[in-house]
């Protein structure tokens, strides 16, 4: 792909249009080669490289750039000097038996969704439902935050709440009046549902799917957690 396309990458117009995601960074370059092992698909990824990594030992096809052709094409500041592009639909991390799903709805702030991939791909055996309106996951920031983990993580988008119901037996989600997180119905539960880092999933819609209400236990002194936080500690929970 030639350079001035590979800017475009960041835009979501653009990858949508073309089917290709921009990665950077050592770490991600390395957890794409090591997902390539078992997804075929990414041995199609291919490489940019300036003269300091030229002598990176890999089996994807590779380009030499500049540093400053390395600059153009990068969303960071200070590139570290190695990219790859791949198709985003080669990225299908295997199903894992008896996968327990995270929905999101509407999440918007890429952070919290990289540390949502990276808290999954941890323990293992999660897939991750996006809704309609929620952030890109492919977003740069998503795939930074995510630490390589949207390559180990099974990902959906554009789930709706109501297919929820004809999909999963036992729908849970957060609330300051629920039942204690430790309880064995929270265990039970085959989906969680997060919501909106504003606004939540809205109360009307979670009565109609009938999802069980349950709470972290807290000192009461500050409203809500952080959404990525209160995944991690519903997930660590759960496999506790």
């Amino acid at each position: 792909m030639k350079l001035d396309l590979i800017k475009k990458l960041q835009q979501k117009k653009f990858r949508t249009e073309t089917g290709y995601c921009l990665i950077e960074g050592e770490h991600l370059v390395l957890e794409l080669e090591r997902a390539a092992q078992q997804q075929p698909g990414l041995r199609e990824a291919e490489l940019y490289l300036t003269d300091q990594y030229a002598g990176w030992d890999t089996e994807l096809k590779v380009h030499t750039v500049s540093a400053r052709q390395m600059s153009a094409i990068s969303a960071t500041k200070s590139p570290q000097g190695i990219a790859a592009v791949l198709p985003m639909q080669a990225i299908q991390p295997p199903v894992q038996d008896n996968e327990v799903a995270i929905y999101l709805h509407e999440i918007q702030d890429p952070g919290n969704l990289g540390t949502i991939l990276r808290t999954l791909a941890w323990f293992g055996g999660y897939r991750c439902l996006l809704s309609p309106g929620s952030v890109d996951p492919f977003n740069p920031k998503v795939i930074r935050a995510s630490m390589g983990a949207i390559f180990h993580v099974p990902l959906e988008q554009e789930v709706t709440l109501e297919s929820l119901s004809e999909r999963y037996s036992a729908l849970g989600y957060l609330d300051m009046q629920g039942q204690p997180l430790h309880s064995d119905d929270f265990r039970a539960c085959d989906c969680y549902l997060f919501g909106n880092e504003a606004r939540g999933v809205p109360r009307d819609r979670l009565e109609a799917l009938k999802a069980r209400a349950f709470t972290i236990p807290g000192a009461g002194l500050i409203e809500s957690l952080n959404l990525g936080t209160a995944v991690s500690l519903s997930v660590y929970e759960r496999q506790r």
